[in-house]
């Protein structure tokens, strides 16, 4: 069955998956790291999220599509950095680090084979949006 909207991706629902719980883990780190670490790790692991919501959304055009997933890559990229930072400061343990950027890892590389063959995924017929009635009441 096609995938018919953003949130059907495999790498959507690992990386939405992974920001909720960087989320999670986040919300017990110290006062101090609210505007550095913790703002930022958050708005990254989301913003991967955001990134492909976008890619979806400019698949009609592949370069538009391609810059999108690019963007998602890096800020997943970016992410995997403050995890490390995360675990060097001794807010996230060494198996709740493997696990999340193990989980980053592949966000990657699905990423990367999105970029490298986005044919499918893209062009006029890929963008059709499914025929659902609008109810404007």
């Amino acid at each position: 069955m096609p995938v018919r909207e953003f949130k059907e991706l495999r790498v959507y629902q690992q990386a939405y998956d992974a920001a909720t719980e960087i989320f999670e883990h986040s919300k017990e780190w110290p006062k101090e790291e609210t505007y550095s670490l913790t703002d930022q790790i958050r708005r990254s692991s989301r913003s991967v999220c955001a990134n492909i919501a976008e890619a979806w959304r400019k698949r009609r055009y592949e370069n538009h599509f391609v810059s999108k997933l690019s963007d998602a890559h890096a800020e997943a990229a970016e992410t995997r950095t403050w995890l490390q930072f995360g675990r060097d400061s001794g807010y996230l343990s060494e198996g709740s680090f493997e696990d999340l950027d193990s989980t980053y890892n592949h966000i990657c590389g699905g990423l990367v084979n999105m970029m490298k063959d986005p044919e499918p995924w893209c062009g006029p017929d890929a963008a059709r949006e499914p025929n659902i009635p609008y109810d404007s009441s």
